[in-house]
């Protein structure tokens, strides 16, 4: 396997003084006394029980990282949805529902839908075409058009993002439903996306946006779902998190830019996958060149190696493809990365798990 280490069973039980020391210094080999009988190589055996037991990986999770639930499915198909999106809202819905329906027909059991697929992405739009979730109805048409469509097609949706107004606030949420089309779960942006690349790009969500204050983990009828939204993806500990909550899949709705988007959009996705072991799926907007903020595309679809499953450019398109969770535990055999943490030296502590007690 590319990029493994081949170790002989000996090898990782010994560890040998190759160099042994006398009176007269040390005896290299390519200069040994013959004269002098070399002594036999000091042997210290080392368990690898015992080494475990004293990295205590147990505790480098804290409260303990939860055991990977079976899912209800070993394989599932997932669409990632890459829109155009325009400033006729009422458009952007129909064709969401419209990609949605495509991808059912295709066999994808989970959707998932871009960042911001209802509105243009600006601080100037975000208070436009807000949607009172908690009211719905009409006061939500995108929120209302997604709980229909997944109840009358019976898959998942992870609903990308929306602008939401709650109170006097704003926030950049994704809702996920179930097949009954009932909401699953709420996952309001955590770190808002505050940049400025002198020259390239600068951004301020917090003008107009609240961030969320909650991890979003969802158990779903393709197994178990952790939310982020765009700049999410980049704080590893969100990640750490989920996988420690027993997440299967990661999804990210996110609108990676033209500066940032070549960069770093794959880079952090590979990473999320391969550091936790599990899938990651990403969607984005499809690029519009005239657009006020102008998105990377790319969704794409990772598996727990790090390896791109499959992906796509910066046009619309609908992916469609098989998730097989039984990669998971391959990965984590070839890799055990969990019992080799080093709870002696570093915790992750997931703060609500442990108030929770």
């Amino acid at each position: 396997m590319r990029g493994a280490l081949a170790v002989r069973p000996s090898a990782a039980l010994l560890a040998v003084d190759l160099f042994p020391s006398s009176r007269r210094g040390f005896l290299l080999p390519h200069r040994r006394n013959p004269c002098v009988a070399p002594r036999p190589p000091r042997h210290r055996l080392y368990t690898v029980s015992a080494m475990a037991s004293a990295f205590k990986p147990e505790e480098s999770r804290v409260p303990p990282a939860l055991q990977l639930p079976t899912p209800p499915v070993s394989k599932f198909k997932i669409a990632l949805c890459q829109l155009s999106v325009t400033p006729d809202k009422e458009r952007n819905i129909v064709h969401a529902r419209q990609a949605i329906e495509e991808a059912a027909r295709k066999g994808a059991q989970l959707v998932l839908l871009p960042e911001i697929w209802n509105s243009p992405y600006s601080n100037d739009s975000f208070p436009v075409y807000a949607e009172d979730i908690e009211a719905g109805g009409d006061a939500a048409p995108s929120f209302s058009m997604l709980s229909e469509a997944a109840r009358s097609l019976q898959i998942t949706i992870v609903g990308g993002s929306i602008p939401e107004r709650s109170g006097d606030r704003l926030y950049n949420t994704c809702c996920v439903f179930g097949t009954d089309g009932n909401l699953k779960g709420k996952h309001r942006k955590i770190h808002l996306f505050d940049i400025d690349i002198p020259g390239k790009i600068t951004f301020k969500e917090s003008k107009t946006l609240t961030a969320g204050e909650h991890p979003t983990i969802v158990d779903t009828d393709v197994g178990r779902i952790g939310i982020g939204i765009c700049y999410d993806i980049r704080f590893q500990e969100l990640a750490m998190l989920y996988a420690a909550r027993g997440a299967h899949l990661l999804c990210y709705p996110g609108a990676f830019n033209m500066t940032t988007g070549p960069l770093h959009w794959e880079l952090l996705q590979r990473a999320r996958a391969a550091d936790n072991q599990l899938f990651v799926a990403t969607c984005s907007p499809a690029r519009d060149s005239g657009a006020g903020y102008i998105a990377w595309g790319h969704s794409t679809l990772v598996g727990p190696f790090g390896e791109v499953i499959a992906t796509t450019e910066h046009e619309e398109a609908i992916i469609v493809e098989e998730i097989d969770y039984s990669l998971i535990e391959l990965r984590r055999s070839n890799l055990p990365l969990a019992n080799q943490r080093r709870g002696d030296l570093y915790q992750l502590v997931d703060v609500q798990r442990l108030n929770s007690k």
